[in-house]
């Protein structure tokens, strides 16, 4: 367990890390019924391969867990004495998994995600997974979502759900949030954007929008633009239309950061251009070059823009790394 700080872990466990000979009995014994409170069962007769990430805040936990064979988590009638309420959002990254409890068996697909009460007996299984689980306290869903119980019976694909993976995914990889304060306003964030997903009340839905909806929104729109920075045709409109909203919408976002769409563009090319001077593998490369591969269509402009930035062209900044 890597601990960030004293509020904040972060688990990363792999079968490969164990003998094949030991895999299951580890796996099922210190990972599942130790840390995760739930029972574990292969459903295949090949070696087990499943890496799981474990990221745990006050109020919130995330896990990823990738598996290369069939298997079945559940939450047994003697582990649910244990008094646990968590809700679990189950949300397929790739394959497919069959939820089951209450009576009720749904297949949750790519784009889809389902919700699991941890209080009640139920399952999870899968022939071959990669997925996200968000888990909250139930008590922290119950003032937001009109019926927790009944949310969890549901099958969710919209837009929020979108917007929640967006948000969460890159911390499957780096969870650099420093700041308590920053950290807590994620888990609020993250809170609003999973009572929307499952069906919140109209004054939560209200509050949300104002908050964590404007940050995903925002998130989503920025990571749009990185993907996209080197293309000509990137535009408030394209974003727009990738992301589904209007180009207003867009422009009032980045209004909220006293700053504008087009000054964001501009500022992540410079940027981009930099690391490119500054990198001796593109030193064989023109200023014009690197300028047209950080998105410049006009090298005039990239000049005065950059020199305006850093108080340097590039070429000076270019003899600097050479020093």
């Amino acid at each position: 367990m890597a601990s960030l700080s004293t509020d904040v872990s972060h688990l990363r466990v792999s079968t490969r890390d164990i003998p094949e000979s030991q895999r299951t009995a580890f796996w099922r014994e210190e990972f599942a019924r130790q840390m995760c409170r739930l029972e574990f069962e292969s459903l295949s007769d090949n070696p087990l391969d499943v890496e799981a990430n474990l990221l745990a805040l006050p109020g919130l936990s995330i896990g990823w867990c990738c598996s290369g064979a069939a298997a079945r988590w559940s939450r047994t009638s003697d582990l649910v004495k244990d008094g646990d309420d968590t809700f679990a959002l189950v949300m397929p990254l790739a394959g497919a998994v069959q939820r089951s409890q209450r009576g009720q068996d749904v297949e949750v697909k790519l784009g889809e995600a389902v919700g699991i009460l941890h209080s009640e007996p139920g399952s999870l299984e899968f022939r071959q997974l990669d997925d996200m689980v968000v888990m909250v306290p139930r008590s922290a869903l119950a003032p937001l979502v009109p019926d927790v119980e009944a949310a969890a019976t549901r099958i969710v694909a919209n837009d929020a759900l979108r917007l929640l993976q967006t948000y969460l995914l890159p911390w499957r990889e780096n969870f650099d949030v420093t700041d308590p304060a920053v950290r807590r306003l994620s888990v609020t964030y993250i809170h609003d954007l999973l009572a929307l997903a499952l069906g919140s009340t109209r004054d939560a839905a209200e509050i949300a929008s104002g908050r964590g909806v404007r940050v995903a929104r925002l998130k989503a729109v920025k990571a749009d633009i990185a993907a996209n920075l080197t293309s000509r045709d990137l535009s408030v409109g394209s974003v727009a239309l990738r992301q589904r909203v209007t180009p207003r919408y867009i422009h009032m976002l980045f209004d909220g950061e006293g700053t504008t769409f087009s000054q964001h563009v501009l500022v992540a090319r410079l940027a981009c251009a930099r690391r490119l001077l500054l990198d001796s593998r593109h030193a064989h490369q023109s200023i014009a070059a690197i300028a047209y591969a950080s998105g410049f269509g006009d090298l005039s402009h990239f000049n005065h823009a950059f020199r305006r930035r850093y108080g340097a062209t590039p070429s000076e900044v270019r003899r600097e790394q050479v020093r």
